[in-house]
């Protein structure tokens, strides 16, 4: 608290016309003492949010630029593969992938590399030489495969990327997917996500009859979600259009609780009966593609990695597509296809021409016609 006095103490200090401007910058400004941001101190509070896709596209640009790079990195692609990555991410992910690039020998860092560097950055240190008994590789291959299943088949789910059961981190298994930037979530969005997040167990409980602790980490995330969706945004029947979600900060400082007992039961009901939902949803979508799930999750035992590709040869194209989906991993751009739609015939134009140009034409030789005859007479 003294040092909180005396920094107020030398705010105030200074006369309005010293010319001196006071930064500051948190990363928690909801546990800021209020006295702090009172008019004529940090009275002016900007927002700094994670760069969009133009943004993380300049910022890619800028960090590059020392960097000798191959002609197969697209820009554009990397700035759609690294949705959420702030601007130290992506200066990380450029240092990596040269680091990368430079540990294969290689004169200029390609494509694989910046993606190597993003799977790095994201999903840990791979470990290839740890050793994973046969039974529990087959019980992450069909448990990321579940995910995997289920979000292929899901309007709102995110999609895949790639997916693969090589450890890396603290994690066993991973599964990597294009998350949509947008501002406002629906609640159509918010069960498909859990949905897609409960793929794991449902899929492991459906194959082997018996579940395990690897999906601590999903039962974590959806347990919050479907909290937040009933006591923060007001997706309950039975709670009614409230919200318990104090935006200060200090409720959980606070002894008390903003509800009463039986509205904690309440809302303890209601998140149970959101998650036996999804669960018993996404044990439906596992059933009705059986056959599909079993063949994607021998693949991934054979190869240890698969892409969004192989997903499509294995159950047709995704019946849902977004408008900022990745290209295909495997391949380029189609540069070519769009050079030849954007190249009219030559011929066609010379024995078409437009009857406006037609037109022009005619009043012009008929005036230099008018024009040759006016000097003959």
């Amino acid at each position: 608290e003294n040092t909180l006095n005396q920094l107020l103490t030398e705010m105030d200090g200074f006369g309005s016309n010293s010319g001196v401007i006071i930064l500051a910058a948190t990363n928690r400004a909801d546990v800021l003492d209020k006295a702090l941001l009172r008019a004529g101190r940090f009275d002016r509070q900007i927002h700094v949010e994670l760069p969009d896709l133009n943004e993380r596209r300049a910022i890619f640009e800028v960090h590059m630029k020392p960097i000798k790079i191959d002609k197969s990195v697209d820009v554009d692609f990397l700035a759609k593969q690294t949705p959420g990555f702030s601007g130290a991410d992506i200066a990380n992910v450029c240092n990596e992938s040269a680091l990368i690039a430079a540990r294969h020998d290689k004169k200029s860092v390609g494509k694989q590399d910046f993606l190597d560097a993003v799977d790095r950055i994201i999903g840990g240190l791979e470990k290839k030489n740890k050793i994973i008994k046969e039974e529990e590789k087959r019980t992450i291959a069909w448990h990321e495969a579940g995910h995997a299943t289920i979000s292929w088949f899901l309007e709102h789910s995110n999609p895949l990327v790639k997916v693969t059961i090589i450890p890396r981190g603290r994690a066993l298994g991973a599964a990597w997917y294009l998350p949509e930037e947008r501002q406002i979530t629906t609640t159509e969005q918010m069960l498909d996500e859990m949905c897609a997040t409960l793929g794991g167990r449902a899929s492991e409980d459906l194959t082997f009859g018996r579940i395990s602790t690897g999906a601590l980490n999903d039962l974590e995330r959806v347990t919050k979600q479907a909290f937040a969706m009933i006591s923060y945004f007001g997706m309950s029947e039975k709670i009614g259009n409230l919200s318990y979600y104090d935006s200060s900060g200090q409720q959980e400082y606070s002894f008390n609780k903003p509800y009463s007992e039986k509205t904690a039961e309440t809302i303890d009901e209601e998140v149970k009966k959101l998650i036996d939902v999804q669960y018993e949803r996404a044990k439906t979508v596992l059933r009705k593609n059986k056959k599909g799930l079993t063949q994607l999750a021998e693949i991934l035992l054979e190869k240890e990695v698969i892409f969004s590709e192989d997903l499509e040869v294995i159950f047709g194209k995704r019946p849902w597509t977004r408008h900022d989906e990745l290209p295909k991993m495997k391949e380029e751009l189609p540069k070519k296809k769009v050079k030849q739609a954007k190249d009219p015939k030559p011929e066609a134009q010379a024995k078409d021409p437009k009857p406006e140009a037609q037109a022009k034409n005619n009043a012009e030789k008929s005036e230099k016609k008018d024009k040759n005859e006016s000097k003959e007479a």
